[in-house]
């Protein structure tokens, strides 16, 4: 059978008059690695702002992480397109809880914000992956962690995006020992010192950034305490 590709059309002609259409999708893969990691009165979070489609890079300064309240912010990786219509919604939907109570959501307050609005939009998912970071009422670190149809649940660290199959090998290996030194009862939280997360954040991204062409440039780090949200930039390779 003869297969004719009419020069510009983007359609194939098959030998028996049939015409097979190029797939199309609504969705762009953008790229991004977000990682977060919280203890006992911290919460580390970071993301890479290079922002790509295929092999270009589109932007070198896109932030990924968004500040909700001074104990809270969402970090989200992939699609622009649903991450920056995702982060509208909540952040419309914060703004008028606030009007009705007077105070700013909770983080689990907001992870479950997150799940509902995923969960509504199930059969045209958002394709992005999300996490929600913050400290707890009892100011201890929280990070919930998504699947793209709104399940949740809350972990001690969590990697999403494309540099996740290389830096939740790290984390696994750093956080999740069978010592009780390291892992202590509450699976949901980590016992490293602050310091030491930050700089275990920063070194796997460093290593993410050799393999993989979606992570990279600049990343994006803020450490939530009690004393509200500071932000640190680590500068990664370029090419």
């Amino acid at each position: 059978m003869t297969i004719i590709v009419p020069s510009g059309t983007g359609n194939v002609y098959a030998g028996s008059g049939t015409i097979q259409h190029p797939s199309w999708s609504p969705y762009d893969e953008n790229g991004g690695t977000c990682v977060a990691v919280s203890g006992n009165d911290y919460c580390v979070v970071a993301s890479s702002n290079r922002l790509s489609t295929g092999f270009s890079i589109l932007t070198r300064d896109e932030s990924k992480i968004i500040k909700m309240s001074h104990k809270c912010v969402i970090a989200t990786a992939n699609c622009q397109a649903d991450r920056k219509t995702l982060q509208k919604t909540l952040q419309t939907r914060h703004i008028m809880y606030m009007h009705n109570h007077g105070k700013p959501m909770s983080v689990a307050a907001m992870a479950q914000l997150v799940s509902n609005t995923l969960y509504y939009k199930r059969f045209f998912p958002y394709y992005t992956y999300n996490l929600v970071c913050g400290l707890d009422e009892e100011g201890k670190g929280a990070v919930y962690t998504y699947d793209p149809v709104g399940s949740y649940e809350r972990t001690g660290y969590s990697c999403e995006g494309t540099g996740k199959d290389l830096i939740q090998p790290v984390l696994d290996n750093q956080l999740k020992a069978s010592s009780p030194l390291v892992l202590p009862a509450e699976n949901w939280m980590t016992a490293l010192p602050m310091d030491d997360a930050v700089d275990l954040v920063k070194d796997a991204f460093v290593s993410a950034g050799e393999r993989d062409i979606y992570t990279g440039d600049v990343v994006e780090l803020l450490i939530i305490t009690k004393d509200g949200v500071r932000t640190e930039h680590l500068d990664l390779k370029k090419d």
